[in-house]
């Protein structure tokens, strides 16, 4: 009996890749387009290895996994799978964690410039037939700014390595990282609350997990300068979304450029849509040619690999 992959969702131009890879090994591969947990329940029963992009595989799913080696996540963070039962039940987890490296760097520095140098802004004005030589907000020179990172693991570290090149200062905190790490980068290591209070501009690149969910928050925004600036390309967890709205309602702070969510898509009536001072792109920092290509060949093998663990 041939081993069976099951692709659970997914969001590319095609499954060439998949499919050529394991046509080679005698893989049967079966594909789908689940949203909900149920669904995923319906097709994971026989499969040996499951493959997922933004599918809830939680306790109930994997529960229904008969014979599962392995779950493979298209993509880096493991938000929407539950990895204390998938370890319960035996069933080993993999990820992609390096295959967008730079594409998310580089886009966390558009968000970041567009921001800054309030090109939404003035587009907008201008497409509204007011033309004015000052934009609407307060403009530091950029040279001046301090950005602050939260969370300086690669994606950061390359976020740091293009600042830098504007003649930014760059402050980080992230207690995992080595002390030689911030050195060899030029960057001074701080601590939150710090980088709060100091930073003209804070990009977040931590994980989502128990400690860092909503480290955006009422508090924390209050301890922000008024005219600073929020980036985040990382994970939409990390920002309380309802106090992010009000901050920027009350101009607790300047603005904010947003990649992810809490909930996505972002749904048309929040509030976040109708503020000026918001520059808002849909989960898109990862992706470019290169990078949907080797994220699915990566994917790919991290099953073939799985399905040949004893």
């Amino acid at each position: 009996m041939n081993q069976k992959v099951v692709i659970t969702d997914w969001g590319f131009p095609s499954l060439d890749i998949e499919k050529n890879i394991f046509a080679k090994v005698n893989v049967e591969l079966t594909h789908h387009q689940c949203k909900t947990e149920d669904e995923v329940v319906k097709v994971v029963s026989d499969a040996d290895v499951v493959m997922v992009q933004w599918a809830p595989v939680r306790e109930k799913a994997i529960g229904a996994m008969k014979r599962c080696k392995g779950i493979v996540r298209y993509g880096i963070g493991l938000d929407n799978i539950d990895l204390s039962f998938a370890k319960q039940k035996g069933i080993a987890v993999k990820n992609v964690p390096d295959y967008c490296l730079h594409e998310v760097a580089d886009h966390t520095m558009a968000l970041l410039l567009s921001l800054q140098r309030q090109v939404v802004q003035v587009d907008k004005l201008v497409r509204q037939g007011v033309w004015k030589i000052t934009p609407p907000l307060v403009l530091p020179p950029l040279r001046h700014s301090v950005l602050g990172l939260i969370g300086f693991g690669r994606i950061a570290q390359l976020v740091a390595k293009r600042a830098k090149a504007f003649d930014i200062t760059v402050v980080a905190s992230d207690p995992f990282i080595p002390t030689d790490i911030f050195d060899t980068a030029g960057v001074t290591k701080s601590k939150v609350d710090e980088l709060l209070r100091t930073s003209d501009i804070v990009s977040l690149h931590c994980p989502l997990t128990g400690e860092t969910k909503h480290v955006i928050n009422r508090k924390t925004l209050h301890v922000m300068k008024q005219h600073a600036l929020l980036v985040n390309t990382s994970r939409g967890g990390l920002i309380d979304t309802d106090a992010l709205t009000e901050a920027l309602k009350n101009d607790t702070i300047a603005g904010a450029a947003l990649d992810v969510f809490e909930e996505e898509p972002l749904p048309q009536q929040n509030e976040l849509y109708n503020l000026s001072n918001v520059v808002i792109t849909s989960h898109n920092a990862w992706y470019s040619s290169a990078s949907v290509r080797e994220l699915q060949r990566r994917a790919a093998i991290a099953a073939t690999e799985l399905l040949d663990a004893k």
